[in-house]
């Protein structure tokens, strides 16, 4: 089969499943994975595809979540509040808990209750500012390079320092939250600071603001396997939550 037909195979497949999974289109085409990823590549740069971990899917929207750090503390300003005293309140006394940066997880340091006694580890200089008038809120910093556009450390060390950590939660912001494509953001580095974090957590809870739902980022963070709970504001729509639900995430309504 020629390059031009795999791709027009690869086109009409999608269409008509709704998703492409590599291995599977390897061993029915007899050609190797690397060809048919090679091959997703190719047409997801002339967009018309959207490449995830282990396939494609057809396009789906850009999140809003990929704006600039001031420009997404706008969007969703009465959900993330309500999202952060859901999260704060499932924090218990002597918990070390990691906190992700951006504009959601400000909001959960926000609204931590001023009699909480806990740890909190971050690679957010934003959350720490936020946490220095807590009276009982012990606050670790992870390293790193600084990320301007989320305002967090990135970097091998700041997954070391991740390394040297077990906590008990872990609150992670998001880009993008999608059934297929999993929990996605928009720059390479920072999804491997999120994947160190959950993995070196006992329960991993996702922070979805609305707009974040059936998006896609660049660069795959986790499967949802890996995600324990998602909380998300009560206003959206059930039909939005019931693939997940299906996997066996719990879901908190804000």
């Amino acid at each position: 089969m020629l390059t031009h037909q795999r791709k027009q195979y690869l086109l009409d497949l999608l269409q008509r499943e709704g998703q492409i999974v590599a291995k599977a289109v390897s061993d029915s085409l007899g050609l190797s994975e690397d060809t048919i990823r090679r091959d997703l590549r190719e047409l997801a740069k002339e967009g018309l595809l959207e490449r995830v971990h282990g396939g494609a899917l057809p396009l789906l929207p850009r999140s809003p979540a990929l704006a600039p750090f001031a420009g997404r503390e706008q969007i969703s300003p009465q959900a993330k509040p309500a999202i952060g005293r859901a999260a704060g309140a499932m924090i218990q006394t002597g918990q070390v808990v990691f906190l992700d940066g951006g504009t959601t997880a400000v909001q959960l340091a926000r609204q931590l209750p001023r009699d909480l006694r806990a740890t909190i580890v971050t690679h957010s200089p934003s959350v720490a500012v936020e946490l220095v008038n807590h009276p009982s809120i012990d606050v670790l910093m992870l390293g790193g390079r600084l990320y301007k556009h989320s305002i967090v450390g990135v970097g091998a060390a700041t997954v070391e320092a991740i390394g040297r950590i077990r906590a008990d939660l872990y609150f992670m912001g998001v880009s993008s939250l999608h059934p297929q494509a999993g929990i996605t953001t928009g720059d390479y580095e920072e999804a491997c600071v999120k994947r160190a974090l959950s993995e070196a957590s006992s329960r991993t809870v996702v922070l979805a603001s609305p707009e974040k739902f059936n998006t896609a980022s660049p660069f795959q963070i986790a499967p949802l396997s890996q995600v324990n709970d998602i909380i998300v504001h009560r206003d959206v729509e059930d039909a939005l939550l019931a693939p997940f639900r299906e996997m066996g995430i719990a879901i908190t309504l804000a």
